[in-house]
């Protein structure tokens, strides 16, 4: 059986006048483990925890934002299967926006880094085909709707 974990992509929007009105930012955390990839914050499902409650629970844990301080953005859910560790894993995957632009990102023993960065240094930063297509998606999902 597939290992399940779920996770936040959470991102900011940049005002920059007459530039950008709006440019996405996602965060990604690196690993302090393995090859020290980079991830938006995700874990495993715990006894008794529904998918949603787990993404922000990890979120709580390894970046220290509460649920209070995010929006979650209706109409976009993620799966992603691959291989980790010789395991197949299944990980979910919800987008939701800070509250805040300057939110502070408090990482867990986790996590060595964390960076705010455009679609393009993401998916540079993500590796993985897969995460490198949610962030893809989600860019093209917030671009495409009134989120």
């Amino acid at each position: 059986m597939a290992l399940r974990a779920c996770g936040l992509i959470i991102f900011r929007r940049c005002l920059i006048p007459k530039v950008d009105n709006n440019a996405i930012e996602f965060l990604l955390l690196q690993a302090s483990d393995g090859i020290h990839h980079w991830t938006p914050p995700k874990g495993h499902v715990e006894p008794g925890e529904d998918d949603l409650e787990t993404a922000l629970r990890e979120t709580r844990e390894e970046a220290g934002i509460e649920a209070g301080q995010l929006t979650i953005i209706e109409g976009f859910k993620r799966e992603l299967n691959y291989v980790a560790r010789n395991k197949p894993k299944t990980v979910i995957y919800w987008l939701a926006e800070v509250k805040d632009y300057n939110v502070e990102i408090r990482l867990s023993h986790e996590h060595q880094a964390y960076r705010w960065l455009g679609l393009d240094e993401a998916c540079q930063l993500a590796q993985f085909k897969e995460m490198k297509a949610a962030l893809q998606e989600g860019h093209q999902f917030l671009c495409s709707t009134e989120a």
